[in-house]
Formats: structure tokens, sequence, C-alpha cells
């Protein structure tokens, strides 16, 4: 379990033939073989571990449902270590189950912020919703509004400054990760067969 609260920008340093390693600081302490971490919102298992650096491997399903395989040596990626039990819950329930990605149709200025609108598939788009959670890359963020095709999110300088969506532009994927509570309902509601 994740809170969408970075803690730190970490780099790919290196890609294997299904695994990643990454360079990180902060991210490491504490942090040891077999634990999850929360690489750009997907949930992974360390496999390995150096003094400034982590693996973690990944397997095709990740692969199709994520952008980790389109990540090139030196990107950047947001990390958050899993919750502990006694830790503060600063963000909403995130998984690390990213469902799928979209693209970032636009970027416009708002004051201080700006408003990131996302192009996403229907499938995603049912559940999100205004003034709702919604995970971008690991990072938790409230929907600003959502229309048939997309959705729009605000972000705060300090979310620029402190997460690689500071340096996204339009075009860039990301993945997604919507309010588990929705589907929740969405299933009890709904007959199975």
């Amino acid at each position: 379990m994740f809170t969408g609260i970075i803690e730190e920008i970490g780099h790919l340093r290196e890609q294997r033939a299904g695994s990643l390693v990454i360079a990180a600081g902060v991210a490491l302490d504490g942090l040891h073989f077999g634990d999850s971490i929360c690489v750009n919102g997907v949930c992974l298992t360390v496999t390995e571990l150096g003094a400034n650096w982590f693996a973690v491997d990944t397997v095709p399903e990740t692969l199709r449902r994520s952008d980790l395989g389109a990540l090139a040596v030196g990107d950047a990626v947001n990390l958050e270590r899993a919750l502990p039990t006694s830790g503060r819950l600063g963000g909403h329930f995130v998984q690390g189950h990213v469902e799928a990605t979209a693209g970032i149709a636009t970027i416009e200025t708002d004051g201080d912020a700006v408003l990131v609108r996302f192009a996403a598939s229907p499938e995603i788009l049912r559940y999100v919703v205004e003034k709702g959670f919604v995970t971008v890359d690991g990072v938790s963020l409230t929907v600003v509004s959502r229309d048939s095709e997309s959705f729009v999110i605000t972000l705060i300088p300090f979310t620029r400054e402190h997460t690689n969506l500071g340096s996204k532009q339009p075009g860039d994927r990301v993945n997604i990760e919507t309010d588990i509570l929705a589907k929740y309902v969405e299933s009890l509601l709904t007959p199975v067969g």
C-alpha cells in the first residue's frame, strides 16, 4: 500500500532483460531485499540492493499496462516506499496497480500552478470523478474536471519541483491508477456471469 506522496525522484541507471536498475538515495533508507517500492506508480519488488541503487523485476503484464518499458537510461522516475503501518496517510490509498497509460494533451498556466489535461480511454475515465483521486506516475492528485475523452489535474509548484511531472510535456505518456473504491463498488453492484 502506498499514499501517492513521492519521496524522491530517482533515475533509471540500467535496463536488463526483465529488470530495471534505479539510482536512488532517500528511497533506499530502510529498504530491504523483497520490499515493495512504487516506481512511477507501479508496485514492484526489490530484487537487488546496492550502495546507491536498487533493482526490480518487470514482467510482460507490467510492461503492457505501464510506460516502464519505454524508459531510457537517465529518465527520472517517481519513487515511494511502501507505507509503514505506523505512517501517516497523506495522499490516498494507492495500490501501485497501474491500469493503463494516458497521454498529456495540454499544459496551461493557472496562476502559480499548471493545469494538465490527460487524454484517457473510456475504461479509465469511468472511474475518474471531479474532485476525486487519481494517481499519475505514482503521484496522488485531485481531479479538477473530466469530460468524455480526458481529465484535468492541477500541479502546484511543489509537486512540479519534487516529482517527474514537472518535466513532462504534451505528448508524453504517464501511468494511471484510479481510485480502487469505485472499482469495488462497481464490482459489488454487477452480477457475476
